[in-house]
């Protein structure tokens, strides 16, 4: 539990510090956001305000988990680093989409088909990673099983397949909090708040255990390094937090696709290897929502011939326009995220009461 507590508050530190003196070096050479012409009138006054916030968020958790390891002396897990390298490989992609942003001096980035490229790659070499390195005990850190709160048994799918499956939850993931990345605090917020969820469901994983044999119940966990799966999800979710006093409204910082697509690819590395894929979708039902927003709204236009279902998407652009301040649209959308994060927390903690 200290190496836990010592990661999320080493990476919550080092953001709270860093920050700041990343903001100043990003005004200096004015890196700064590039809007959407056909979005909110009221968000071109975020024109010009420095972007790539979410390089400080992936530095500070990879810091944290390794520093924390350092400190207490304690061996790293292949979980961990595949999940560290799926995050940092992201954030690099994001990296080079903000990049052409400012270097262009435009809203676009990386081509659509190049951003889908790249989270093909790096969500193929994750999936396969991840499905190798067996331990004493043959366990892997993902498994061909889909899941929901354990690996669903009929739900096994051949190798190829579940390289294609987790790589699309990759794929949707990232996609999905990239899109969530629209208003002030939002974003990093929500995240926050789910990571949390996950270091909570990855200590309870450990406590129950399978490999744990003296503790051990007839409802173990046949999961791979909970331990230390929790340690970065608390790094993530404290970097996240620290994040927020600089994100929230008036933004100092956006964390950008350099962010966005990082904590996606978190989420989804997460899901897999607590065996939770479809919880997630509880967990993180905000995410889901927002990016279900887009594609309802573009299967309806394209439908019907131009006609809408919101007058903007993603949904929290459509509340902006009903004539909601960004404030009450971000407070009440965390509202909703928290009450995800609540019954999906319940729902894990359920199952094993009843089971038992």
């Amino acid at each position: 539990m200290i190496n836990i507590l010592l990661a999320g508050g080493l990476s919550l530190l080092f953001v709270m510090v860093a920050m700041p003196r990343y903001i100043r070096f990003l005004t200096a050479r004015q890196y700064g956001q590039f809007v959407r012409e056909d979005g909110p009138k009221q968000h071109l006054t975020k024109r010009g305000t420095p972007t790539m916030g979410g390089l400080v968020i992936v530095v500070a958790v990879v810091l944290a988990y390794f520093l924390s390891h350092l400190i207490l002396w304690k061996p790293i897990s292949i979980s961990a680093v595949l999940l560290l390298g799926l995050t940092v490989a992201l954030a690099f992609l994001g990296f080079l989409d903000d990049w052409a942003k400012i270097s262009k001096e435009r809203s676009l980035g990386l081509t659509a088909r190049g951003k889908l490229v790249g989270q093909f790659l790096i969500g193929g070499t994750f999936a396969v990673l991840a499905l190798s390195f067996p331990d004493e005990r043959g366990l892997r850190p993902a498994t061909q099983f889909v899941s929901f709160l354990r690996d669903v048994p009929w739900l096994f799918l051949p190798f190829f397949l579940a390289v294609i499956w987790i790589l699309f939850l990759t794929m949707a993931w990232s996609n999905a909090v990239n899109l969530t990345d629209g208003l002030d605090g939002l974003a990093a917020g929500s995240a926050t708040l789910v990571f949390a969820a996950y270091a909570v469901i990855n200590i309870w994983q450990f406590n129950q255990w399978c490999s744990r044999t003296s503790t051990a119940g007839p409802r173990c966990y046949e999961v791979r390094d909970p331990h230390d799966l929790a340690v970065v999800a608390l790094a993530l979710a404290g970097a996240c937090f620290g994040f927020l006093w600089w994100n929230a409204k008036p933004a100092k910082i956006f964390m950008g696709d350099t962010g966005s697509l990082a904590l996606g690819g978190a989420l989804a590395g997460l899901s897999v290897m607590t065996r939770t894929e479809l919880l997630l979708v509880v967990l993180g039902f905000l995410f889901v929502m927002e990016v279900g927003s887009v594609a309802l709204q573009v299967a309806y236009f394209k439908s019907t011939g131009g006609k809408r279902i919101f007058k903007m998407s993603p949904i929290h652009h459509h509340f902006e326009l009903l004539g909601w301040q960004e404030v009450t649209v971000v407070i009440r959308f965390w509202i909703i995220c928290g009450l995800c994060v609540a019954l999906g927390i319940g729902i894990f903690y359920a199952e094993w009461v009843v089971t038992q």
